[in-house]
């Protein structure tokens, strides 16, 4: 018996990354795989904390060796995700979350069944297109093109287990919280958890 899976998918806008931070902040539990990108770092963020920044050539030879459970080309970047990695912590006995988009979300289901996905939707599309816009970061072009890819990634919402409405940041964090909970709660963990218990029970 290992640790649950969880794939979070959303559109860029939709608050998913601020929710992964928030809950692994929460629930000490709870890991993140991070992802390999040839994209270059927003302001603030770190390599090996919110990806490891790799250039083309690099992420193509981990490619080419089989390096990743997943990868997929977003916005003219690509990302992947360490296979090793995830085996690692799952068998430590930790829930594993996975940042990816739909398409990275159908190749590990692939080889993982049992992993959980979570949807994350902001509330309008007016909201949406605030939010990257407030972000100060992209050129009125490339808000247009995030707002084009943002209603093909939503169109796979279906394809997911959990649809979490991010209007209200901390409800929408109690609902992920809430997932992560039930899905540890399910019987057969609780029993490979705390078989010693059982024992002394029965």
């Amino acid at each position: 018996m290992t640790g649950n899976l969880f794939i979070i998918s959303a559109p860029s806008g939709a608050g998913k990354t601020s929710l992964v931070r928030a809950l692994l902040a929460a629930d000490p539990l709870v890991r993140l795989s991070v992802s390999y990108t040839t994209r270059s770092p927003r302001p603030g963020e770190v390599n090996g904390v919110d990806y490891h920044f790799v250039n083309e050539a690099q992420f193509l030879q981990m490619l080419e060796k089989g390096d990743f459970l997943e990868s997929a080309e977003v916005h003219g970047a690509r990302y992947g995700t360490s296979q090793t990695r995830i085996e690692t912590v799952l068998h430590e006995g930790y829930d594993l979350i996975l940042e990816i988009d739909w398409q990275g979300a159908a190749q590990v289901r692939g080889h993982h069944a049992q992993a959980i996905g979570i949807f994350i939707l902001p509330p309008s599309i007016d909201a949406l297109g605030e939010r990257l816009s407030n972000r100060g970061q992209d050129s009125p072009e490339v808000i247009a093109r995030r707002m084009a890819a943002a209603r093909e990634e939503m169109s796979h919402v279906s394809e997911f287990d959990y649809v979490i409405i991010n209007d209200n940041f901390q409800v929408a964090l109690q609902d992920v919280c809430a997932i992560i909970r039930t899905q540890r709660l399910t019987r057969d963990k609780q029993l490979w958890r705390h078989q010693a218990l059982l024992n002394s029970l029965i």
